[in-house]
């Protein structure tokens, strides 16, 4: 009984697999990427900013030192990184309920000669979080995690615009200016 079960579970999971690949299903990659290097031109201390350096490090060379700026192909500019958080709900009592968090990067991508390959991206994540006075605590640690949530979003949609781009000489399909 027990090798029968053990057939059957290997043949549909074999099954599942052949019809998965003869669909042309395969997942996501790495993006290909026109350039090899690139020069990431964003604040010290942002977090999208060390979070695209730690991706990006392992498919092209990522120049840090600001005087070899114009030794790298591309030059990323980080234009704004802004954090918001609003008040969408209240009770009746006027206590907060709910909070709307947001989460806003805007960036160009440029040769060292001044050409704009992305001319002024902005891409925007936003998350509800409600809001529950007795569990503070938790609640902060939650918009931490949902902060972390969006800048890894953000950072996988300007992998994928890097990675549609074909060639740095000008014939580049421009993306939509504001993604959400």
């Amino acid at each position: 009984m027990k090798k029968r079960r053990a057939f059957l579970q290997i043949s549909s999971a074999l099954l599942a697999g052949v019809s998965l690949a003869g669909c042309g299903f395969h997942l996501r990659g790495a993006p290909q990427l026109a350039f090899k290097s690139i020069y990431l031109n964003v604040p010290p201390g942002s977090a999208i900013g060390k979070d695209l350096a730690r991706s990006l490090s392992s498919t092209v060379e990522l120049i840090t030192d600001g005087k070899r700026m114009n030794e790298a192909e591309v030059i990323l500019d980080a234009l704004g990184e802004r954090r918001e958080k609003a008040v969408v709900g209240v009770t009746s009592s006027g206590q907060v309920r709910e909070f709307q968090l947001r989460l806003t990067f805007s960036f160009r991508l440029r040769t060292p000669q001044g050409r704009e390959l992305l001319p002024n991206v902005q891409l925007q994540q936003q998350r509800e979080v409600s809001f529950n006075e007795s569990a503070v605590l938790a609640k902060e640690a939650e918009e931490s995690m949902l902060y972390r949530d969006m800048q890894g979003d953000i950072v996988q949609q300007i992998l994928r615009r890097l990675g549609a781009l074909k060639s740095l000489d000008g014939t580049v399909p421009m993306p939509p200016a504001v993604a959400r």
